[in-house]
């Protein structure tokens, strides 16, 4: 496979013909938040009914929303090296958790620092080789998603934005809300009263985990509000284009580490007010790989030649509608389970899933594992044996056919596969050619890439 990436990327220019147009002192900044884990469905921006994000929201009420972005892998590192480098997983080399990108691409920071931008990335990392993601590393955010305490300070994003008058792209790269969900004040939420999401079991552990989860995404709410104070403070607010993105999903079943919707779908909000509309919505399809080339284009550097991202600063301007056709997802399931290599492919209403090794049970070490037994889904476990409704969850997460198919305007949370109906056999063969076809131009071997070996 890697022959056929150097072959793909060889001899070509990292950018168009049109060049590299060195930034100016009074050229726009560019700060993008990230959550880590976080489900969108629990923002109030996006219909949450657990708890109001206020600051989060702010980005939402005065600029626009998006609710058709999507990552193309439901892992931190694959999804995130994806954002830096507009490429999918099979092209920047990070198609399993963990693992490193190839050391011959480049990333934002090569692409942003050639036009004169300062790079900077606070918080957390997880990103391989250094070479490539050269980030200037910015204090004051917890780099271990694990940690379980997450004190935080502005001191060093304010020494950052303004020590020179040069233009900057900032990450701030939150650790909330990822397990284990140590931080932050779950007394705020009454258990009893939290509204689950329709696919999870409905038992005391789950509630009490889930009010937990709350208090990291209240957390990290705080932290906008944080990033949101300093920018004003500084005078650089309204000459700033502010992304706000959620990651995958949260590790709950069904969420991170799959190729459904909880795990794929992902939220995005931009603040920029002098050109994009505020309270506007968009249902534009997006995925991460696009962000990359989007920031090219807005500080008007064209597009970047060979990468699988296209700018979408049409959409966020209010001059188009519409992006992609289809989104794109890939999980292989090494090294955090058994090999169980999953693929997807959607549009605005239908999904498509396509599980690879579908003859045996679904197995992660997260969850299930002797060492790292999650409560939760123990808890689901011992349930389903008396209750119906847990004994569906249960086997609907465990054991998957080899297709799947959802109509998502009437199952959002995928819980009737709807494959097996014959009024969608030409729809589902379209999907099958159309995902085939993406998976060819990737160099992704489907099954054959879901392996242990040495990285």
């Amino acid at each position: 496979m890697r022959s056929y990436l150097l072959t793909l990327f060889s001899g070509l220019p990292l950018f168009t013909s049109w060049g590299v147009t060195p930034a100016g002192t009074d050229s726009p900044n560019i700060v993008v938040i990230l959550a880590d884990d976080l489900g969108s469905n629990e923002l109030s921006c996006y219909g949450g009914e657990n708890l109001i994000t206020p600051h989060i929201d702010r980005i939402a009420t005065e600029g626009m929303r998006f609710t058709n972005n999507y990552a193309s892998c439901a892992m931190s590192v694959p999804l995130r090296a994806s954002l830096y480098t507009g490429l999918y997983p099979a092209h920047h080399g990070s198609f399993q958790n963990h693992k490193a990108s190839y050391p011959d691409i480049k990333s934002v920071t090569h692409y942003l620092s050639q036009t004169g931008y300062r790079v900077g990335r606070a918080g957390k990392q997880h990103t391989n080789p250094r070479s490539v993601f050269d980030f200037e590393e910015i204090s004051g955010f917890e780099t271990i998603c694990t940690s379980r305490t997450a004190e935080y300070t502005i001191d060093g994003i304010r020494k950052f934005i303004t020590k020179d008058n040069k233009p900057f792209c900032l990450f701030v790269c939150s650790i909330h809300p990822h397990a284990p969900w140590t931080w932050g004040n779950p007394e705020e939420f009454d258990k009893e009263k939290i509204v689950l999401p329709p696919n999870c079991v409905d038992n005391d552990e789950t509630r009490e985990l889930f009010r937990r989860y709350l208090a990291e995404i209240r957390a990290l709410d705080n932290e906008v509000g944080s990033v949101l104070e300093v920018l004003g403070s500084t005078g650089q607010l309204d000459n700033t284009l502010i992304i706000f993105l959620g990651e995958q999903g949260p590790k709950f079943p069904f969420g991170k580490w799959t190729c459904w919707q909880y795990g794929t779908h992902s939220a995005m909000l931009a603040r920029y007010p002098k050109t994009i509309k505020p309270r506007s919505t968009t249902d534009a399809i997006v995925q991460y790989e696009d962000i990359l080339p989007t920031l090219m284009d807005f500080i008007g550097n064209g597009t970047i030649g060979q990468i699988d991202g296209r700018s979408f600063l049409p959409v966020l301007q209010g001059k188009k509608k519409e992006h992609r056709k289809w989104a794109y997802c890939m999980h292989n399931n090494v090294p955090e389970g058994n090999p169980y290599p999953v693929r997807s492919i959607q549009d605005k209403r239908y999904k498509l899933i396509l599980n690879l090794k579908h003859d045996q049970p679904f197995f992660l070490k997260h969850m299930m594992g002797k060492k790292n037994k999650d409560e939760m889904w123990e808890s689901w476990l011992q349930q389903a044996g008396q209750n119906e409704q847990a004994r569906f969850l249960v086997d609907h997460y465990t054991t998957r056919p080899a297709i799947e198919f959802y109509d998502l305007k009437n199952d959002p949370w995928e819980l009737n596969n709807i494959a097996t109906e014959r009024k969608h056999t030409k729809r589902i063969a379209t999907m099958q050619a159309a995902l085939e076809k993406w998976m060819t131009e990737q160099g992704d071997t489907g099954a054959e890439m879901d392996i242990r070996k040495k990285q």
